[in-house]
């Protein structure tokens, strides 16, 4: 089969002849249809979240059940899905409590193991993890979903507990950042945008944000955030994933709010100057973000199908398997405002 193979960090990746994957008991292997391109990819490719090499990258992934593994009872060849980026085991306490985003564990295709910039990718516990897509969702749309779209959806509706007429600073509108965004207007939520990138920052203009803060031309975010917002946020959420925006984003919250880490901060950047005197003397809350579980994808599903979410228009482009590697290692750039999706 095809896939994108990179044997070195920082190499560009290129498409090879691999052998196809083995299909494991209670797991299943999916033929992609489409796959999301993910700086958390890019985090890997570069070292930053060692994986074994030679890797095939690729998390964010929609398609078909191709082969079914000894065990499996809910799923069929031929069934339309998509899967969480973290897979649990399925047997633990955190997996039977429908906790399986931080199952100690868990795979991660493109992480544990090869990914999903192939035609054909293993999920592990696919009574677990695997999604049913509606057939109104078509597959690039799903695979949109992936991490950031999944991981903003929880990240503000579980952990951020935004409501209507609340306001929301989104610090980075990247993928993860663009989607808390759409999100954050569906829940009837007032948005403040933050990026470098005035593309990104057009973008969230056009998906209903309420205001937008240039990153560059402030003397400090938070400042320009909680002047806007009156007071503060009552939401914040880092996207981007560094010291720089996660402490701007606690320092954004008006009194008691909340903060949430989506944005990964790895190596020695995973320890931010977070300014506790704040969080204690405003009674702050501060919680990290690791995905979604399979269990709660069909609320999120039921608002795309009713059209209230249009992760669609996320997509900035298309591209074939050819061209994933290139864009992989194009993602160390300021993006064009939208995510890139490979078709297969």
């Amino acid at each position: 089969m095809k896939a994108v193979v990179y044997d070195e960090y920082g190499r560009m990746p290129s498409l090879a002849d691999v052998p196809e994957p083995e299909c494991p008991a209670g797991g299943v292997v999916i033929a992609v249809k489409a796959t999301g391109v993910c700086r958390s990819d890019w985090h890997a490719w570069m070292g930053h979240d060692p994986v074994s090499l030679p890797h095939t990258p690729g998390h964010e992934l929609a398609g078909v059940v191709h082969a079914l593994g000894a065990g499996v009872r809910d799923w069929a060849v031929g069934d339309r899905v998509t899967v969480p980026f973290v897979c649990g085991c399925g047997v633990c306490s955190w997996c039977l409590a429908g906790e399986a985003q931080v199952c100690p564990d868990q795979t991660q295709p493109g992480f544990t193991g090869p990914g999903s910039f192939a035609e054909l990718v293993t999920i592990h516990g696919a009574d677990t993890n695997l999604v049913r897509l509606p057939d109104s969702v078509d597959f690039v749309t799903a695979a949109s979903l992936g991490c950031r779209f999944a991981t903003a959806f929880r990240a503000l509706t579980t952990h951020g507990r935004l409501g209507s007429g609340e306001w929301l600073a989104v610090h980075g509108c990247g993928g993860v950042g663009l989607s808390a965004v759409m999100i954050g207007v569906a829940l009837g939520a007032q948005v403040v945008a933050v990026d470098v990138n005035p593309a990104a920052l057009e973008r969230a203009s056009s998906l209903g944000a309420a205001a937008v803060v240039d990153a560059g031309a402030v003397d400090s975010m938070a400042s320009a955030v909680r002047e806007v917002t009156g007071g503060g946020a009552h939401v914040s959420i880092d996207a981007f994933g560094s010291p720089e925006s996660a402490v701007a984003s606690v320092q954004s919250l008006r009194r008691r709010g909340r903060h949430v880490q989506a944005g990964l901060l790895l190596g020695p950047k995973s320890t931010p100057p977070l300014p506790m005197d704040l969080v204690i003397s405003q009674e702050l809350e501060i919680y990290g973000s690791h995905g979604m579980p399979a269990r709660d994808y069909p609320a999120m599903l039921r608002l795309i199908q009713d059209g209230a979410l249009r992760p669609a228009d996320l997509v900035g482009q298309v591209i074939g398997l050819e061209d994933a590697g290139a864009a992989l290692a194009d993602m160390d750039q300021p993006g064009k405002g939208g995510m890139t999706v490979v078709r297969l």
